[in-house]
């Protein structure tokens, strides 16, 4: 009889202790799952709500968070005026992950738009950055590329720190990847100078910034995620940056990434008035 009824209590301790242990798993995993959602939720916020159009350009910026959710890192695109009706453009790519990088991320962005309000040589913006950043005696820093861009007549400069190079395409189909020379990533050496390269923007089509959680990762070396992207500018045929956008945000997918990823799209429709 003795054996009979210590089989159901037995049985009923053992639920009992399960249904305590699934708690407890739970509660640990809503844990982990609180500081992640806070650290997706804050960069978000951080990451401008509308991207602004200026004359002949529009811009579309895509972001998607690490595949680890705990790993929230600091991936950043901006675009804004400059002076004289220039198109200020950044992206950027902060070492390191979690709550703290994306608070420097906020810090770097506003760097950027602060100091853009003072000098459009985008070289002279990166050089100042850089060593505000440094004053803030913060031990992470950030890669970075700048562009700005005369909407009248499509004369863009472009500087570079440490970041992933910019991927152009036309409209006839052409495609290729812009190796501008650049300088070290923001917030490392203070004095530094950072090399522009100024070009024109002849005909309509792209200029494509990434972060290297869309080219680079364990199935993909850069150089091939690079060409991915390029492959699709050169066969956006005229599309919204919008779309192009979220073509490009999918390449993170193939390199099997588990960094955040950014794109930003810039379109080039051609010198207001023209044609």
């Amino acid at each position: 009889m003795h054996r009979h009824h210590s089989a159901p209590e037995n049985t009923q301790e053992l639920l009992v202790t399960l249904g305590h242990l699934i708690d407890q798993a739970l509660e640990n995993i809503r844990l982990q799952q609180a500081p992640a959602e806070l650290g997706v939720a804050l960069q978000r916020h951080m990451l401008p709500a509308e991207l602004p159009d200026f004359p002949g350009i529009r811009i579309a910026g895509r972001y998607s968070p690490s595949q680890d959710g705990l790993a929230v890192g600091g991936d950043f695109y901006d675009a804004f005026p400059m002076r004289d009706g220039i198109a200020g453009i950044a992206i950027g790519d902060v070492q390191g992950h979690g709550v703290e990088a994306t608070a420097f991320m906020g810090e770097a962005r506003a760097s950027l738009r602060a100091l853009a309000s003072v000098t459009v040589d985008p070289g002279e913006v990166l050089a100042c950055v850089n060593d505000l950043l440094i004053s803030l005696g913060c031990d992470l820093f950030t890669t970075c590329s700048l562009l700005s861009v005369v909407p009248e007549s499509g004369e863009i400069s472009v500087a570079r720190a440490g970041h992933v190079p910019i991927v152009w395409g036309t409209d006839g189909g052409d495609s290729g990847i812009s190796l501008d020379a650049g300088g070290v990533p923001l917030g490392i050496l203070p004095s530094q100078r950072y090399p522009v390269t100024r070009r024109r923007l002849a005909r309509p089509g792209y200029l494509v910034l990434v972060t290297d959680g869309v080219v680079e990762g364990p199935a993909y070396p850069m150089d091939e995620g690079l060409a991915a992207v390029s492959a699709l500018v050169g066969a956006a045929d005229a599309a919204d940056p919008g779309e192009l956008a979220a073509r490009v945000i999918e390449v993170a997918d193939l390199t099997g990434h588990k960094d955040d990823a950014a794109v930003l799209v810039v379109r080039y429709d051609g010198a207001p008035g023209a044609g």
